[in-house]
C-alpha cells in the first residue's frame, strides 16, 4: 500500500509528538488518547482502544476512540477474552479476520463484535524486549482487513508509546527514590542535632542521648524523626526526654 503524502506528513507529526514526550513532562492519558485518535484517523479503523497493566498486573482500559469502543474493551476485561487479553497474555500480536475463527476463540466476545457491526479484530502488544505493559486494539468493518503496511505502522506507534511510558515510569521511580533518600538524609541530620542538644542539656553521652530520644518517642507513640526535628528546632524542651532516665538506660536494647 502506498502511503499518501498527506498521511506521511500526519505520521511524521505523530511520531515527533510521541518522541517529544521522551524529553519533556507530559500527561500519559493525553498521550494515549492522541495515539488512539491517530490510529482511528490514519488507519481508518472503526474502533480502537488501549489497555495498560496497573501495579497489580491487572489490565485497565486507558483510552478508547468512542464510548462504544470503551464498552467493548470493558466487555473484554469482564469476560477475560478477546484480542487485547490474548495479546497481553502472550506478548504477541493478534489478528483474527474471519467470523468463525473469532467465534471459536472468543465465544462470548465474538457475538458482541457482530452486534456492533465490526469484523476483523487486531491487537498489538505494547512491549519492550520481554516486558509487555499493555495492548492496542484495532477493529475494522466486516470484510475490510488492515493492510500489512498499516499493521506495521500501528505497531510502530505502539512501540514508541511503550518506550515513552516506560521512560516516564522510570523517571517517576527515580524521583521517588531521590525524595526518599533526601528524606532519610534530613532525618539523619535532625536526629544527630537532637542527640547533641539532649547530650548538652542532660550531660549524658551522645549514645545515651539517642536512647533517651528513642525511648521517649516509643513510649508516647511519636515518630522518632518528628520528635528529633521538634527538639532540634527548639519546639520541644530537650530536658523533657531526660525525665525518662529514671526508667534506666540499660532497658533499651542497643544504641544507634
Amino acid at each position: 500500500m502506498t502511503v499518501s503524502e498527506s498521511r506521511q506528513v500526519q505520521l511524521g507529526r505523530l511520531f515527533v509528538r510521541l518522541a517529544d514526550n521522551l524529553v519533556s513532562d507530559f500527561d500519559v492519558v493525553e498521550l494515549l488518547n492522541d495515539l488512539i485518535n491517530s490510529c482511528s484517523e490514519l488507519l481508518d479503523v472503526a474502533a480502537a482502544g488501549l489497555m495498560l497493566v496497573d501495579l497489580h498486573d491487572q489490565l485497565r482500559v486507558m483510552a478508547s476512540s468512542s464510548r462504544e469502543a470503551r464498552l467493548l474493551e470493558l466487555f473484554e476485561l469482564q469476560k477475560s477474552e478477546g484480542p487485547c487479553v490474548d495479546c497481553y497474555r502472550t506478548g504477541m500480536s493478534v489478528s483474527v479476520l474471519l467470523d468463525d475463527e473469532q467465534e471459536r476463540r472468543w465465544p462470548e466476545f465474538a457475538p458482541v463484535l457482530r452486534s456492533r457491526g465490526l469484523g476483523p479484530a487486531y491487537a498489538l502488544p505494547l512491549r519492550l524486549r520481554d516486558r509487555t505493559i499493555g495492548a492496542l486494539n484495532l477493529f475494522r468493518l466486516p470484510d475490510q482487513p488492515l493492510p500489512d503496511d498499516d499493521l506495521q505502522i500501528a505497531q510502530a506507534m505502539a512501540d514508541v508509546a511503550t518506550i515513552t511510558i516506560l521512560q516516564h515510569r522510570a523517571t517517576e521511580a527515580g524521583q521517588r527514590l531521590a525524595i526518599q533518600l533526601q528524606t532519610a538524609l534530613n532525618s539523619r541530620v535532625a536526629i544527630e542535632q537532637a542527640k547533641g542538644v539532649i547530650a548538652q542539656r542532660t550531660g549524658f553521652t551522645v549514645d545515651e542521648a539517642f536512647q533517651l530520644l528513642r525511648r521517649h518517642a516509643r513510649s508516647r507513640h511519636l515518630a522518632l524523626t518528628d520528635l528529633a526535628i521538634d527538639i532540634a528546632n527548639g519546639r520541644i524542651d530537650p530536658g523533657i526526654v531526660s525525665l525518662d532516665q529514671t526508667i534506666g538506660l540499660s532497658d533499651t536494647a542497643g544504641t544507634e
